[in-house]
This record gives structure tokens, C-alpha cells and sequence, in this order.
């Protein structure tokens, strides 16, 4: 089977990436990326969460995200799967533009091809559970479900 492979937000399929420079629009605030959003929901202190949202950077709001001097939620684990879903589908719904790419990638596997997280990505010998390609997939079906009741 065909797949899409993406990682960098500098090449082919970069707008897949949580670091590809699109706003997203969540709990009345504008995030920087999906990037910034995501890492700020893994704490209750909502003045870290506001550092997060305006770090420079999605590698600097990463770098912050991944501190442990902050208390994680403590329901982390169970909830940042939607977490993730809830703000990839946000960034491709508020991005036609984003939403079009991803449509141009049919009914193709999306994997994020990546050495650095066997969680959210293969693993890059595919052995990683790849949940952000995953939630990509799941979110182009959602938006071509919404698209398709919008037009009867």
C-alpha cells in the first residue's frame, strides 16, 4: 500500500507537521500552532499555559511542554490522545487550504516517518504506533463526512 510520509514542516506533506507555522483558534485563544496548543493542555497552571502559547517557537513551546519542574495534569496519559485529535482537526477545519492538501492524500496511510518518537510516530522502522498519522487519517475522514452531509 502507498503511504505518505511526513516529519519536517520544511518538506513534502510539512503542513502535517504540529510545527507547521498555521494558528489554530482553540478555547478563545489564538495558538501559534497546533504545536504550541497541544503542549500547553498538558498543565493546569494557566500561567505556564500562557508561556507555552507565546514561546517564539513550536520547538520552544515543545522544549517547555516537555519540562517536568511544572506538575503534569495528572490525567495526561488517558487524554492526550484527543487532545491531539481535538486540535489536528481544529487546524485542518480552520485551513481550507490545509484541508485540501490533506484531501489530496485520497484514502493513503499517513505516517509520521520519525526516529525521535515511536509514540506519536513509526519509530522510522515502522515499528512505532505512528498516533499522529493516525489521527490525521482519522480527521481527513471526519472533515470528507462533514463535507459530503454539508452538500445533500
Amino acid at each position: 500500500m502507498e503511504t505518505i510520509k511526513f516529519y519536517s514542516e520544511h518538506q513534502k506533506w510539512g503542513e502535517f507537521s504540529n510545527f507547521a507555522l498555521y494558528p489554530v483558534k482553540m478555547n478563545g485563544k489564538t495558538w501559534p500552532t497546533s504545536e504550541h496548543y497541544f503542549q500547553a493542555q498538558k498543565f493546569d497552571n494557566k500561567s505556564y499555559q500562557e508561556k507555552i502559547r507565546k514561546s517564539a517557537s513550536p520547538m520552544k513551546a515543545a522544549e517547555l511542554g516537555r519540562s517536568r519542574k511544572v506538575k503534569l495534569k495528572r490525567n495526561w496519559d488517558k487524554i492526550k490522545d484527543n487532545v491531539m485529535y481535538n486540535v489536528v482537526y481544529a487546524k485542518f477545519h480552520q485551513h481550507n487550504e490545509l484541508k485540501e492538501i490533506l484531501f489530496q492524500t485520497f484514502d493513503l496511510k499517513i505516517i509520521e516517518h520519525t526516529e525521535n518518537d515511536s509514540y506519536w510516530g513509526d519509530g522510522k522502522d515502522g515499528t512505532g504506533l505512528n498516533k499522529l498519522g493516525k489521527i490525521l487519517m482519522k480527521v481527513r475522514e471526519k472533515l470528507k463526512e462533514n463535507e459530503n452531509n454539508n452538500t445533500i
